[in-house]
């Protein structure tokens, strides 16, 4: 990779994005094959090549490898943008005056005495 040097830091130049090189051997071959099945990868700071449209790519998010199809609108982007590593589950109801509200907003039951 080519980086600059700018206020102390160094940063990568324009129009340069980062491609692992052992990624894009085995996707060439993905291409030339008549074979189709997803290319393995742990390489999630891997840029999209424009080549590769059409491609899949299991990449993984640090438990499972998750298939992502490369479309024309994933060029440039990072391939571990395509795979979550988080999975929200949301909001959890520890709160006693939420669960006491909605307990009060939910229809009771009517029971039915028999004499």
């Amino acid at each position: 990779m080519a980086y600059v040097r700018y206020a102390g830091k160094a940063r990568r130049s324009e129009g340069l994005s980062y491609v692992d090189p052992v990624l894009k051997k085995k996707a060439d071959a993905m291409l030339t094959s008549s074979i189709k099945k997803p290319i393995k990868t742990w390489s999630r700071r891997c840029s999209i090549h424009p080549d590769w449209i059409g491609l899949t790519f299991s990449v993984h998010n640090g438990k499972t490898f998750i298939d992502v199809h490369i479309t024309d609108d994933m060029i440039n982007h990072k391939l571990g943008e395509f795979a979550p590593t988080r999975t929200w589950k949301g909001h959890s109801s520890n709160n006693k005056a939420a669960d006491s509200k909605s307990a009060a907003t939910s229809s009771p039951s009517k029971e039915v005495k028999k004499k």
